[in-house]
């Protein structure tokens, strides 16, 4: 499989690139080259948000109703069941992912997402009318749909958050332009061919390839009025610059470095068995994950071989095999930069308690689960995201201790808290300076705000808030 063209959608069309610049698309799973993508060059930018901005005024998209946009997105969440499977498999080819994660995250759980935000749009009044405190007249409050979206990607989910973007968008009558991650373009084609089978108007969905470079000059175009992203907190600052130098609104899901806080009254082995997805989901290369795992002083020795026994049994190997729990790194500069962490781990006295080193594998870009014990907070392994299988367990004093460590971090995603008594844990759970926070598990509610404090973002995915992002609010006042 090579995709070497169609590489560009926009207005409702495939157009070659204009910007001559190419890369490979190489899988880590055998480091074979699976496609190519030629970045958009400014003109095709230009191109797709002109496009974008027609579509907003076009009789076909702003001009129909509420009740018949419902009916083309639901027609669209179709299409995306069809093709569910080839997103998974596309996903898993291009960055790793197992299989068993990629039906759900980039398959299925997109199409579950979409039709969530269409229920929660057929919930909301476009207006509503208020009496004046003044009580002289009433207010008639409108949601009004924010304009072009350019929505910026990354690789290591790139169906499912690019679905946390472009669901509320044109559920809230948006039009959006998206840039893909370099590493993971091949389902983002797939996603443009499944809209124009729906019969999306031109210019709803456009996609534009290309690298940091295009990002930048998509998100300073003139004609776009909101950026969503996700990425990097290195990345969200300098996004964050441009957007406050333009006043234009901008929503940022960056970095983690969140911690577990194994309680003293903890039943060791339910807790590893949760830390299998809440710390080393989709080999550690999602966000919100636990890395930092806090436990008792006294029980420290306990919860580390426990966490070491759990990350040592993961089957490493092809992502396709269902059995196995760990998968390639999305590239060999990403393994690399794992491996500089590793090391670090190793040169600052903590314990290494397993992993350390590459499986005995001939080809891809593996690293095996590592886990340091006896690690100090202050050290760059735990302070710092590093976006892969490497975990470490810092031992704490008392509770009061614990939640000082698990807020003594420039991030603020995601954290969990792991006790035999729930009361107990939300009450904890509540000191926690973060954005979300699980009590015995970890998993995302559509229903329900997801984003970061601190340096982990700006604003809010997923839930009403996540609509309401997408809306632009106006106030007409009536006399009577």
């Amino acid at each position: 499989m090579e995709i070497t063209d169609k590489q560009l959608y926009f207005g409702g069309a495939w157009h070659l690139p204009g910007g001559g610049r190419s890369v490979q698309v190489v899988s880590p799973i055998d480091e074979r080259t699976i496609g190519t993508v030629t970045f958009a060059a400014p003109a095709d930018v230009d191109a797709a948000v002109t496009a974008a901005r027609g579509a907003l005024r076009s009789p076909d998209w702003a001009g129909i109703s509420p009740g018949e946009r419902w009916t083309l997105l639901e027609g669209f969440a179709d299409e995306l069941e069809k093709s569910a499977e080839q997103r998974a498999v596309l996903t898993t080819i291009q960055n790793g992912m197992p299989i068993g994660v990629s039906n759900w995250a980039e398959g299925q759980g997109v199409v579950d997402l979409l039709r969530y935000y269409i229920a929660l749009g057929r919930e909301t009044p476009i207006e509503e009318r208020r009496p004046r405190v003044d009580g002289m007249g009433t207010t008639v409050v409108r949601r009004e749909p924010i304009g072009v979206v350019a929505a910026i990607i990354p690789w290591n989910a790139p169906q499912f958050l690019t679905m946390t973007k472009l669901a509320p968008a044109l559920v809230a009558g948006c039009s959006i332009v998206i840039k893909p991650s370099p590493e993971t373009s091949l389902d983002a084609f797939e996603l443009a061919a499944t809209a124009d089978r729906a019969g999306l108007p031109a210019g709803v969905i456009n996609i534009v390839t290309g690298d940091a470079e295009v990002g930048e000059y998509l998100i300073s175009h003139p004609g776009v009025d909101k950026v969503a992203f996700t990425g990097s907190t290195a990345a969200g600052r300098t996004i964050s610059a441009i957007c406050g130098k333009l006043m234009r609104p901008v929503s940022l899901e960056l970095g983690g470095k969140s911690a577990a806080i194994v309680l003293d009254d903890a039943d060791a082995a339910q807790t590893v068995t949760g830390l299998a997805t809440s710390s080393l989901l989709s080999n550690g290369q999602i966000c919100f994950l636990s890395t930092r795992i806090l436990a008792p002083r006294d029980r420290h020795d306990e919860i580390l071989e426990a966490v070491a026994s759990l990350a040592a049994g993961l089957a490493i190997g092809d992502p396709f095999d269902p059995a196995t729990g760990v998968g390639p790194v999305v590239s060999a500069r990403q393994r690399d930069r794992i491996e500089s962490y590793i090391q670090l781990g190793k040169e600052s006295g903590a314990t290494l308690a397993t992993g350390g080193s590459r499986p005995d594998l001939e080809k891809g870009w593996f690293v095996t689960p590592t886990v340091f014990g006896n690690v100090s907070n202050e050290s760059r392994v735990a302070r710092e995201e590093i976006f892969g299988p490497v975990l470490t367990v810092i031992p704490y004093g008392d509770v009061d201790d614990a939640v000082a460590i698990a807020n003594d971090s420039e991030y603020g995603l995601g954290g969990t808290i792991w006790t035999s008594d729930t009361d107990k844990g939300l009450e904890i759970a509540r000191r926690v300076e973060s954005g979300t926070v699980g009590v015995n598990f970890y998993n995302l509610d559509y229903g329900a705000p997801f984003g970061g404090v601190k340096a982990s973002g700006l604003g809010r995915e997923l839930g009403p808030e996540g609509l309401a992002t997408y809306h632009q609010l106006k106030s007409i006042f009536l006399a009577a």
